[in-house]
């Protein structure tokens, strides 16, 4: 027979009793509010409090055959990084930076996202900097924060946990898709510059530096400039309105996110039947992060390369004569980028990318 503890009288349960912290959850959207507005477009419909979020479909009267793109991602383990840091205004902004990263590749227009933050207690601060991180990114990837959802997860999830999530649409002209069945031999393979470890690799990069070498996140690294735990919280780079302007200035056959998997495995998924990309290792310097993990961890360069983006963040495949275009775009636009190989017939090779020569410097 299982016993109970009667309820002690005026003390009946209560969701608050519980751990789920109603007020709470309100003063974190009064804070949030002025964020939301500032990630809105002129389609953004509503206000914030509403149970789903408003877009004027109307905008896309104007395209021929307009595809509406849909993507959804979170950040990994960084999330551990900022929660032992107790900094959180950044991992909203690598958030939007996966989803929209991903809506680019095909040419999309992002337009607008939700989120989905899951705590174990609302700290009303902490949620606002969480969905200024968002917002902020938004802004910087042309989209509208349309609406989202805060949930208390007492029991699942300690009280300085939390995990976040997005999801978000693009559109895209049909006949204007970008992708594997458009590279062609003779093309060039542009890479683009990472920000830093962006959000990949982060259950690797963790284990190295705090299970095995010991570093604490207040370490100042020479070869970073600047402590560890700012080195793993440096956001990820938006390249959507980049790799837009991209396509405004110049062909462009296809992009590649480069996130988990690596730069070969994700520009794999854009190389075609018959046809092989080669990527010449030498015309870039991976940041200092990467060697240094790879030498505290005994990390081989093929697992370094199979889990990290390795410094390249994105990249372009593009016919010869718009190489040119291109490059002078991204520069314009602040992004560092080079040539980096080229897609010629696969002929006896079996995989669709391969790797050559050793990382310059």
């Amino acid at each position: 027979m299982t016993s109970t503890n009667p309820t002690p009288a005026g003390q009946g349960a209560s969701y608050a009793a519980a751990g789920v912290d109603i007020e709470a959850g309100d003063r974190a959207v009064e804070l949030m509010k002025d964020w939301v507005k500032k990630a809105r477009r002129p389609e953004s419909i509503g206000a914030l409090g509403g149970f789903a979020g408003l877009f004027d479909a109307s905008a896309l009267k104007g395209y021929r055959r307009p595809l509406l793109a849909s993507a959804t991602d979170g950040v990994g383990t960084k999330v551990a990084v900022a929660q032992r840091m107790d900094v959180h205004d950044t991992i909203g902004h690598d958030l939007v930076a996966m989803v929209v990263d991903d809506l680019v590749v095909c040419g999309a227009e992002p337009l607008f996202m939700t989120d989905y933050i899951s705590v174990g207690k609302v700290v009303p601060e902490r949620v606002a900097a969480i969905v200024k991180g968002i917002a902020e990114g938004c802004v910087l990837a042309g989209c509208a924060l349309v609406g989202g959802e805060t949930a208390e997860h007492p029991g699942l999830m300690g009280p300085d946990e939390y995990d976040v999530a997005g999801a978000g649409t693009g559109v895209v002209e049909a006949d204007e898709v970008l992708g594997a069945d458009r590279i062609r031999t003779g093309d060039v393979v542009v890479a683009m510059g990472a920000s830093g470890l962006h959000s990949n690799g982060y259950s690797l990069v963790r284990h190295v530096f705090f299970d095995r070498a010991g570093w604490s996140l207040e370490r100042h690294v020479e070869e970073f400039g600047r402590t560890l735990g700012e080195e793993l919280l440096e956001p990820t780079k938006i390249y959507s309105l980049d790799c837009l302007a991209v396509t405004r200035a110049a062909e462009v056959h296809a992009f590649s996110h480069i996130t988990g998997g690596g730069l070969a495995n994700n520009l794999a998924r854009v190389v075609p039947d018959g046809l092989h990309a080669t990527v010449d290792r030498s015309t870039w310097t991976p940041g200092a992060v990467f060697g240094t993990v790879g030498e505290l961890g005994g990390v081989e360069r093929a697992e370094l390369e199979r889990t990290l983006n390795m410094g390249v963040g994105m990249i372009a495949v593009v016919p010869p004569e718009s190489v040119d275009a291109a490059l002078a775009t991204l520069g314009e636009r602040g992004v560092d980028a080079w040539v980096a190989g080229g897609i010629t017939e696969r002929g006896d090779r079996g995989e669709a990318v391969t790797l050559t020569g050793d990382y310059a410097g």
